[in-house]
């Protein structure tokens, strides 16, 4: 049994390494949202559109700089140069940075509170991280 488990660890490494990074990701990201929301705003429950955009756009940026470091070690184990990586690193999480604001406007319009659109919009970006981090951005050479 224990043979079986480890052989579904080595085959799911990866998976489960980018599972870990990922909530540490959301974590931190989530961390910076709420902190900023807290200092500029008085943390309110309802936002507005432009309390959304600041609290995404401090979200985002937390995110990508911790993911793409954690990324590169532990998930992807990639050797290749940071200047070959980032630019295709940063262009894939502007593109789930605009999933996050349309998901975030669409359910600040529909009355949804903060926490609900928050944890939708987090899995949504979560699921895109991965695909284009797995297919685009650290895709293994053929060395």
């Amino acid at each position: 049994m224990i043979e079986k488990i480890k052989g579904l660890m080595k085959k799911y490494e990866e998976m489960i390494a980018y599972l870990i990074v990922g909530v540490l990701t959301t974590l931190v990201s989530w961390g910076a949202m709420y902190l900023a929301s807290w200092l500029l705003f008085g943390n309110p429950l309802h936002p507005t559109s432009f309390e959304n955009a600041v609290m995404s756009a401090v979200n985002w940026v937390a995110g990508v700089t911790f993911a793409y470091f954690t990324n590169r070690r532990f998930v992807f184990k990639s050797h290749e140069p940071m200047q070959k990586e980032i630019p295709k690193f940063v262009l894939s999480r502007v593109s789930t940075l605009v999933l996050d604001f349309a998901v975030r406007q669409l359910f600040g319009l529909m009355g949804i509170n903060t926490y609900i659109t928050t944890l939708v919009s987090a899995v949504l970006v979560f699921i895109g991280n991965y695909v284009f981090s797995k297919l685009l951005v650290f895709k293994k050479s053929g060395k």
